[in-house]
Formats: structure tokens, C-alpha cells, sequence
């Protein structure tokens, strides 16, 4: 079992940065892939970015390759997301996923827990 809980949303300027932390518990966290999706308003629940165990595998969906970063750090039981040059079709509400296996996926189907979620904000 993996309780996620995400910070570090908020309302941006266009071209602005934010950083998104996802502190989890639970035994399992340094075994999972970890991954962000996020859901716009009418919108179905998109991929982000995942990160496998160890953080040696990378995949980022296409709306946000070259602008945003995704890591983690097991010693803090934390997945961040890093997202620099932000623009208004970011933003949406931001959820942090685990995953049940060491490599990540990129379809939600795969992770079974989930955060909260953050909202992201960015003005025009």
C-alpha cells in the first residue's frame, strides 16, 4: 500500500516555472515506477511523466518533452516534476501516481494508487 500526497501547485504567468513534489508512504515506494498524469477541465486524464525505481528510465509524454523533468529521490520517498516554460494548456489538475511494477508505463490503467492531486494554473 502507497499513500501519495502532491504539493507545490499553483497560478503562474506564462513562460513561468513551478516545481510539483509527490511525498509518499508506504514500503513500497523505492520498488515502484512513479508517475504524474494530469486532467484538464472536460478533459480525459492525460500522461505526463514517469520515472522507473531507480530512475534509470525516463518517458515523457509529448505535450511536455523539453519542458518539463521528472525525478525522484528514494531517500525522501519523493517524485518531483519540474516544469519550466509553462503555457495556458498546462494547466489542469496534477496527480501523482505508483505504479505496481519497477518500470513505468505510460497508461494510468498500470498504476493503482493515486494522490489527491494539485492544481496548476498558468495565465495567458
Amino acid at each position: 500500500q502507497v499513500q501519495l500526497v502532491e504539493s507545490g501547485g499553483g497560478l503562474v504567468q506564462a513562460g513561468g516555472s513551478l516545481r510539483l513534489s509527490c511525498a509518499a508512504s508506504g514500503r513500497t515506494f523505492s520498488s515502484s515506477a512513479m508517475g504524474w498524469f494530469r486532467q484538464a477541465p472536460g478533459k480525459e486524464r492525460e500522461f505526463v511523466a514517469a520515472i522507473s525505481w531507480l530512475g534509470g528510465t525516463i518517458y515523457y509524454g509529448d505535450p511536455v518533452k523539453g519542458r518539463f523533468t521528472i525525478s525522484r529521490d528514494n531517500a525522501k520517498r519523493t517524485v518531483y516534476l519540474q516544469m519550466n516554460s509553462l503555457k495556458p494548456d498546462d494547466t489542469a489538475i496534477y496527480y501523482c501516481a505508483a505504479g505496481q511494477d519497477r518500470r513505468p508505463q505510460t497508461t494510468s490503467t498500470f498504476y493503482p494508487y493515486w494522490g489527491q492531486g494539485t492544481q496548476v494554473t498558468v495565465s495567458s
